[in-house]
């Protein structure tokens, strides 16, 4: 049922939002220097890397690394925070809904470079279900500074999930922004 939910979710999505997802991606690259999606690898479904799309909200040529390892926000553009408040600059992932890497909700997908992280994840399970857009941990407010703590909060979500858990979810995530 999640699956199919995802797939009828992130084709509405698209069909509906694609206009404005394009929009976005113009006004990023009249913001600054380079793409307005930005194609990141990041950790999938059973530690699988795939490319994950987004609404690009730094400079070009900031380090690959996790944005809370990034020093203050000098590397955020201007309308970067604007898409990061709003949430908006996660509207391309609804492709990778679309083509079964992630799900709408789920752990978080983070890079292959954070491997305490993927070690973390790894041993409580979390790897065996596919990332989200949103997810339990993003809602509470925990980020990837605290890999053991954020991966036992996806190992409670991975062992507890249920389709209206997962719209609960979804809707605390609009709520917030």
């Amino acid at each position: 049922m999640k699956r199919i939910f995802d797939l009828v979710a992130s084709l509405a999505g698209l069909v509906l939002l694609g206009w404005l997802i394009v929009l976005i991606a113009i006004a990023v690259r009249r913001n600054s220097p380079g793409p307005g999606i930005l194609a990141q690898q990041r950790v999938g479904r059973e530690g699988r890397v795939f490319v994950c799309y987004k609404l690009r909200t730094m400079f070009v040529g900031t380090a690959v690394v996790g944005t809370h390892e990034h020093s203050g926000a000098a590397h955020i553009t201007g309308l970067g925070r604007f898409l990061r408040r709003s949430k908006l600059d996660e509207l391309p992932q609804l492709w990778n809904v679309l083509k079964g890497e992630m799900s709408l909700v789920g752990p978080r997908p983070c890079l292959p470079v954070q491997t305490a992280l993927v070690e973390a994840r790894r041993r409580r399970g979390v790897l065996a279900v596919r990332p989200g857009i949103t997810g339990k941990a993003q809602v509470m407010g925990v980020d990837m500074t605290e890999p053991e703590r954020l991966a036992e909060i996806d190992a409670a979500y991975v062992a507890e999930r249920s389709f209206f858990g997962d719209l609960a979810l979804i809707l605390r995530t609009v709520a917030r922004t």
